[in-house]
């Protein structure tokens, strides 16, 4: 494996107390490599989406550690976790997220105009045309389809060139041939921007883009796949759902 872009060890993630305590992860390890597509999947109520978040600095694990690059994430002011977010991870969420008040353009450099950061002329290119957004740019949401939507946030995502992307069900909210035209762009992102995607799915389809799918149930990793296909992802999670049933 390559360096690590991101790295979990023995995370544990606890809500509530005494009888209401609930165990969302249970000693969770993980390491994803620089320039890996890695999918993450599991049961409703496995843990996945929380494992997301406190790989993403957006939630703080009870216990165990975090590494974003160099960078831990235990110990770090909610300032410095601000800036660290900001400066080292990229973020695509299944309700786009956009500003409707802003263009597409706007929308694509609010990470860099919120950090007080110019654009690089060069790099912004190489996104718009990855994306295929050069058309669109002067437009607003409203004007935009779902995928077009959801086109902006990953060139968002991609704009302050992140050691990461996290990637929360980002075709949840599209119909199948516009999801698979952003998981495409995803795909090609790592294939040649050098990008590193961590994605939450329950997507068997979506899960066969990726280079590696973990498989969470129960809080815990259990099964480990690399060079997925949807048929099968699908037998997996087929049976990650006869035994949590």
């Amino acid at each position: 494996m390559n360096m690590a872009a991101v790295t979990a060890i023995d995370l544990t993630k606890t809500y509530g107390t005494g009888n209401t305590r609930v165990s969302a992860l249970r000693g969770v390890s993980l390491a994803v490599g620089t320039g890996q597509f890695v999918a993450i999947m599991g049961p409703s109520g496995s843990g996945k989406s929380t494992l997301l978040h406190c790989l993403a600095g957006l939630d703080r694990p009870t216990s165990g550690r975090v590494r974003i690059g160099n960078d831990g994430l235990d110990g770090l002011s909610d300032g410095r976790l601000t800036r660290l977010r900001r400066d080292a991870v990229g973020f695509v969420f299944q309700s786009f997220n956009l500003l409707p008040t802003l263009s597409a353009a706007e929308n694509i450099l609010l990470p860099l105009r919120l950090a007080g950061r110019r654009p690089d002329g060069e790099w912004l290119d190489r996104v718009i045309d990855l994306l295929g957004l050069a058309d669109r740019m002067h437009h607003r949401p409203n004007q935009l389809s779902g995928g077009q939507q959801q086109r902006v946030a990953v060139a968002r995502a991609l704009i302050t060139r992140p050691s990461v992307i996290f990637a929360d069900e980002p075709t949840g909210n599209l119909d199948s041939r516009s999801g698979a035209e952003v998981l495409s762009l995803l795909r090609a992102s790592v294939r040649e921007l050098g990008q590193t995607v961590v994605m939450v799915t329950h997507d068997p389809r979506a899960a066969g883009y990726a280079d590696r799918v973990v498989f969470l149930a129960d809080g815990r990793i259990v099964d480990d796949a690399t060079n997925p296909t949807p048929e099968g992802v699908l037998e997996r999670m087929a049976r990650l759902e006869v035994q949590a049933a």
